[in-house]
């Protein structure tokens, strides 16, 4: 098996890692689904990265009959890319393990990768929390955000229940606008007095026990019910991505049109349009090009594949290829056993 030639595409994230083996005509090898190899989530850092991605590769080689010199295309999106500093010293990470021809960028890179007709766009995440990405129509990447409330990540759905928390407390104690967030939050947590408001929170927020999809869902739901509160709220977070979004458009460089995907769980279930609305007016106030909206139905883990088989190849595969891969990703990934 010295001569195979494989590729390589790896999606990984702050709780676990998928890694797919694909040949050069698309066509699926193997794959295995690890625990993160993220260096934010590991005691030893990026030594850490190290030793847990050649832990989880050594695995995936060894039982394939192959080694790192098989891989002739190789695309690395993990989480914890966001600054210079980070990603080169994870370049260093996959060089020292051996890989030679491959790319690395933060994981929101593969959203743009799975669902782009072309390759190229902006890739607006929005799950538990936020970042934008881009890639523009000479091959430069940018990321925008992503790094908390430097970057004013006031998004995604972390940010979405601590603003629904805060409305309510600001409602109670802070003259702030009446709410109808209010009576259900009491309702929820059967929270009887104003008083235990801040006492229940803090305890469930301790115990981990705040369901976020329960809390997002109310608040599309609101919103829709014209509760003013909860518009602003969905609002707010709309006009940071929008900004996020025109931002990475107008730092790159697109012909004619671009395309912004939309990811992310929150993007996905959305109920309510006042956030999309607004996001998309910040976007078109703020650039002057053409913009494709597609929402990132595939699995990231697709775009990783399809950006691998493309560095191997050295153009961007057709449609074909790429619903291909999307079809046999997914379907491989919901029987991935975690190891």
């Amino acid at each position: 098996m010295k001569n195979r030639q494989l590729i390589l595409g790896v999606d990984g994230g702050n709780t676990k890692t998928d890694y797919f083996l694909f040949d050069l005509e698309g066509n699926y090898v193997d794959a295995i689904r690890c625990g993160t190899c993220s260096h934010e989530a590991l005691r030893d850092s990026f030594a850490g990265t190290k030793r847990v991605m050649s832990e989880h590769l050594n695995k995936l080689f060894e039982r394939n009959n192959i080694t790192v010199d098989n891989i002739v295309g190789a695309a690395f999106g993990l989480a914890g890319a966001d600054v210079i500093t980070q990603k080169v010293a994870l370049r260093k990470v996959i060089t020292e393990i051996g890989f030679k021809k491959f790319e690395l960028e933060n994981d929101g890179f593969l959203g743009v990768k799975a669902a782009s007709p072309n390759g190229f766009g902006v890739c607006s995440i929005n799950g538990t929390g936020t970042v934008t990405v881009g890639v523009d129509d000479f091959g430069n990447f940018l990321q925008v955000g992503g790094v908390g409330y430097i970057s004013g990540d006031e998004s995604g759905g972390a940010f979405l229940v601590r603003r629904t928390f805060q409305a309510i407390y600001d409602e109670l104690y802070r003259v702030g606008k009446k709410t109808s967030l209010t009576s259900k939050i009491f309702e929820l947590y059967e929270i009887q007095d104003k008083k235990y408001f801040l006492d229940k929170i803090v305890e469930l927020t301790d115990k981990r026990l705040i369901n976020r999809t329960e809390i997002i869902k109310m608040l599309f739901n609101e919103a829709n019910n014209n509760d003013s509160v909860a518009i602003e709220i969905l609002e707010t977070s709309g006009t940071c991505m929008g900004l996020s979004v025109a931002g990475c458009i107008n730092n790159l460089n697109f012909k004619d049109l671009v395309h912004v995907i939309l990811a992310g769980s929150v993007w996905s279930k959305a109920t309510a349009m006042h956030m999309l609305n607004k996001f998309k007016e910040v976007v078109e106030e703020n650039t002057n090009i053409d913009i494709n909206y597609i929402i990132l139905n595939a699995a990231p883990a697709c775009g990783a594949v399809i950006w691998a088989l493309e560095i191997a190849h050295g153009e961007y595969p057709k449609e074909e290829l790429r619903q291909k891969i999307v079809s046999t990703v997914e379907e491989i990934q919901v029987g991935l056993p975690t190891t």
